[in-house]
């Protein structure tokens, strides 16, 4: 019965991050970008990703919709995998239904805290599956890829978050300042992305998707207002430092593997 009510609640919480995605593309409210004064645009800061950064939401819903169906399945509905996950992947939606419901309502300073909080739930999500590696292919690539996705892209919102409602609130040096710390936080973000492969053993999805947030904010910062070619080629290294780390703690791990060679 408890793994029942499980699903349910999961999907349910499905149910509300896609309504909630309905005000976010402006189908039933005001677009993101629009919402909360325009703060949260591609050319409000210069930690704001371009535009195309956006699309990778597409891959992370598309995810989460088959764990979703995924979770439904009669061979996962007792999954011990799942059953320590779900309840974290139901407040990992909810808190991402709500982002996007407080921005609407201009709640700049709440969408920190909610962000803030989806960032810490699904970072200890994927503690748990790292603790309990998948057994199939499906599975790496539905639960573990799209929660790592979903945990990579939304460490680099939070950065984005965070700089856009300081500038909101009057926190805005300009000039070489304001340049500088953009650097800061960028490369505060890319410590996190190291971070987070040393503790996950390199997983793919996160650096990758930590990567390409930073490679957008790079993309905005050199092509797009406001330009800054200081911070557009840090963040270009910080995705570069992202994706080497994964890679290096992944040949580390492999060379770490004893080979038991026969006689």
């Amino acid at each position: 019965m408890s793994d029942r009510i499980r699903q349910m609640v999961v999907t349910a919480a499905a149910i509300f991050m896609v309504v909630g995605t309905l005000f976010g593309i402006g189908l039933i409210g005001t677009r993101v970008e629009e919402s909360s004064g325009g703060s949260l645009s591609a050319t409000a800061t210069l930690l704001a990703p371009a535009v195309p950064a956006f699309s990778i939401w597409s891959v992370i819903y598309a995810g989460l919709i088959g764990y979703v169906i995924w979770q439904w399945l009669p061979m996962n509905t007792s999954s011990s995998r799942d059953r320590r996950i779900g309840w974290l992947a139901a407040i990992s939606m909810v808190l991402n239904g709500g982002w996007l419901l407080v921005t609407q309502a201009g709640w700049l300073w709440a969408s920190v805290g909610v962000i803030v909080a989806l960032v810490l739930s699904l970072g200890e999500l994927m503690r748990r599956l790292a603790a309990d590696p998948a057994t199939s292919i499906t599975e790496k690539v539905v639960v573990d890829g799209t929660f790592g996705l979903y945990l990579g892209w939304s460490s680099v919102a939070t950065a984005a978050n965070i700089t856009a409602t300081l500038v909101a609130s009057g926190v805005n040096p300009g000039g070489i300042a304001a340049e500088v710390l953009g650097v800061v936080v960028v490369l505060v973000a890319a410590g996190i992305g190291v971070t987070l492969a040393i503790v996950y053993g390199g997983r793919w999805a996160v650096a990758a998707a930590m990567a390409w947030g930073l490679s957008w904010i790079a993309v905005g910062r050199l092509a797009v207002e406001p330009e800054s070619g200081l911070v557009g080629g840090v963040a270009l290294a910080a995705a570069v430092i992202v994706l080497g780390a994964a890679a290096l703690v992944r040949l580390r791990a492999h060379r770490l593997v004893p080979v038991h060679v026969g006689r």
